[in-house]
């Protein structure tokens, strides 16, 4: 039988890809995503709001999930976010069976616990011995270990089992990687021009009408509100926040649906649905600038805070979403979309920890003082360690009051548990006499 040609054989290589080759298809997305794990879990060791912290860990937990099982579509990404707990469940037996393999040709587990037991021992004899020989070695030593204490001991192992289960179930998915990418839906029959066209032309005309009606009421700011009886600026910019969420979530439930159902066989199909989904995708863009506007005449009014401020991140994030599904409306693609929508959410997040939330509150609260002479101490006197430095630009006895419960809290770290924001909170606290009583700040707080 004749061998393939060389033309075939040359199109053959160009056209297979080596599964684990460094240019395969989601090799890069899955490397940013481990990126961005990485970037999220070191927040924690530069800022030291705890409520931030969390938010990123979360954040932290679906990167990982895709850096690890690299889904790219719609449902892959969603069923991959389901894996790490029923991927945790089967690597128990998984790894078993791995040390029953591996026992006829290395050491057996007995040895492998009998030669970690030795270490500890030496290391522990040798240590106390150098530790009592010398006095800086001895808090260098006291940096670097854990809490030895009952309770730290039991913290320890909880932590390194999920850690360990964590890592465990990140090495299954990665031995055994499931086939995500090729979960995609199907695609759908079009449908008639006039039967999707008429409701978004209606829905486009109803925005418009909205938003022409509503342009006072959008960007009307303190005058609206003390013109209107019985509206408060929660309720301006709370009602803002909420007709935002409800029109995301209803916009891009219809874009996808008339994406997905309007036919695009000839030019003109395209340019309608450039048309009327680009329309509605602006629209929305105002509404998302009218609720941003809201939100900062409320915190002008009442001072930030960090709901405020985490409601003023979420409204900007789906502005940037809107930016995104008009890019994909024009280009009549949107197999990009999702990954950059969760790309979004992480660099919100991280944006926010760029920008320091709890000392830019700090910061506003101060400067607004300065300005009015209003202020929430007892909110500010709560916030982290970060806010320190801006704390310290109040006047006495005011700024000794919101410092006093910031510098009794604040922990003394050790290796272990490394904070930027905690060591400059305190080289603040070490320049700044704490000297007002008890009785002078609690009248403090009452103003």
């Amino acid at each position: 039988m004749p061998g393939p040609t060389p033309a075939a054989a040359s199109s053959g290589a160009a056209t297979t890809v080596r599964p684990g080759a460094t240019g395969a298809p989601g090799r890069a997305a899955q490397v940013a995503w481990a990126a961005a794990t990485v970037a999220l879990i070191a927040v924690g060791t530069v800022r030291a709001a705890g409520w931030l912290f969390v938010l990123c860990l979360l954040a932290a937990a679906v990167t990982a999930t895709l850096a690890v099982t690299g889904g790219r579509t719609p449902f892959g990404m969603l069923l991959a976010v389901t894996l790490p707990p029923a991927a945790t469940v089967r690597a128990l037996p998984w790894a078993v069976r791995g040390l029953h393999r591996t026992r006829s040709s290395g050491p057996g587990i007995g040895r492998i616990v009998t030669s970690l037991a030795i270490s500890v021992g030496l290391l522990t004899l040798f240590g106390l011995l150098f530790s009592s020989a010398d006095a800086v070695f001895a808090d260098l030593l006291a940096g670097l270990l854990p809490d030895i204490s009952p309770g730290g001991v039991v913290g320890w192992v909880v932590r390194l089992g999920l850690i360990g289960l964590g890592l465990l179930g990140g090495a299954y998915l990665v031995s055994r990687p499931p086939d995500l990418d090729s979960l995609r839906a199907k695609p759908g029959r079009p449908v008639h021009r006039l039967e999707w066209a008429l409701p978004l032309v209606l829905l486009d005309a109803l925005f418009a009408a909205f938003v022409l009606v509503q342009l006072t009421v959008f960007f009307g700011g303190a005058g609206h509100v003390l013109r209107t009886a019985g509206l408060t600026y929660a309720e301006y910019a709370r009602s803002g926040f909420w007709q935002l969420l409800a029109v995301t979530a209803l916009t891009l439930l219809v874009i996808a649906v008339a994406a997905r159902r309007a036919p695009k066989a000839t030019g003109a199909d395209r340019l309608l649905v450039r048309v009327l989904l680009g329309v509605l995708t602006a629209l929305s863009l105002v509404v998302v600038a009218s609720s941003l506007y809201r939100m900062q005449v409320y915190a002008d009014a009442y001072g930030a805070t960090r709901l405020r401020l985490f409601v003023a991140t979420v409204e900007l994030a789906l502005g940037v979403l809107f930016v995104l599904v008009g890019v994909a409306v024009a280009r009549l693609r949107a197999d990009w979309l999702p990954r950059l929508v969760i790309g979004t959410a992480v660099l919100a997040l991280l944006g926010l920890a760029l920008v320091n939330p709890d000392r830019l509150i700090a910061d506003r609260n101060v400067d607004r003082y300065l300005e009015t002479g209003r202020l929430d101490l007892t909110y500010l006197s709560g916030l982290s360690a970060d806010a320190v430095p801006a704390l310290a630009r109040l006047p006495e006895p005011m700024r000794t009051c919101a410092l006093r419960g910031i510098a009794f809290e604040l922990p003394e770290d050790g290796f272990w548990a490394t904070n930027l924001g905690r060591e400059r909170a305190r080289s603040v606290l070490d320049a700044t006499q704490v000297t007002s009583s008890a009785a002078n700040c609690a009248a403090q707080l009452r103003w």
